[in-house]
């Protein structure tokens, strides 16, 4: 185990303790020595966690205190990068330059060790089918879900046939070569998935939605029989 993941793992450990516990207690079930244990405490403190209490006494976390990037287990961080790098490849342009912005922000702060192995990372992406190009910026679409807020939309389907709606967006689903988005929709009264290569113009409404983005998205999973984290079909 690295010194890292001790760190986080000893951090992770002194928050299930509302009460002080002692250091012999904590380095036992760590499995290192005393000394180390006393040795890591310091270094937290150091990067500023609010670990009160002394040898003899025990100690014990205040609340608030929040992991930095850099207590990140070297899987997390892999798996992080890769996930960023998915986005920066295949989603629009804005989310695509945040998430390469995250990623060096992220890579910025981390120490030495964790550094080399995110450097070093062999989490390759394969070669990404091209998307339709968009007649809309797909940022709106992202704006309308943060704020809860009505989308007035042009739309045309499989068949070409152009419609106006009003919807009440909650999410984007990504897939290769095609985004979709998901709202409820006033005109057929029901949820609907929108192809954004379909969309002939958006315009963002004053109106916000009756119910929240993630109140929808609980009720179209369980409209759809889906459960949470799991993809959806075309």
């Amino acid at each position: 185990m690295s010194r890292s993941e001790r760190l986080l793992d000893l951090l992770q450990l002194l928050r299930r303790h509302r009460q002080p516990v002692s250091g012999r207690a904590l380095a036992e079930e760590l499995g290192v020595s005393l000394r180390t244990l006393y040795r890591d405490i310091a270094s937290l403190q150091a990067m500023g966690a609010e670990i009160e209490g002394e040898a003899g006494l025990g100690y014990v976390l205040k609340p608030g205190f929040h992991l930095p990037p850099l207590m990140f287990r070297p899987d997390e961080l892999q798996a992080l990068a890769l996930g960023a790098r998915w986005v920066a490849d295949r989603a629009d342009a804005d989310l695509s330059e945040a998430a390469l912005s995250a990623l060096s922000r992220i890579a910025a702060v981390l120490p030495p060790d964790l550094k080399a192995d995110l450097d070093a990372s062999a989490l390759l992406l394969g070669p990404a089918k091209g998307f339709v190009s968009d007649s809309v910026n797909t940022a709106l679409l992202r704006q309308a879900i943060r704020g809860g807020r009505k989308l007035r939309l042009s739309y045309r389907d499989a068949s070409d046939m152009a419609s106006e709606r009003v919807i009440w967006p909650f999410a984007l689903a990504f897939f290769e070569g095609v985004r979709l988005l998901l709202g409820w929709c006033e005109l057929r009264e029901s949820f609907r998935n929108f192809r954004t290569d379909r969309i002939v113009s958006a315009e963002l409404l004053t109106e916000r939605s009756p119910k929240r983005p993630p109140v929808l998205l609980k009720e179209w999973r369980v409209a759809e029989g889906i459960k949470a984290g799991r993809e959806i079909g075309a």
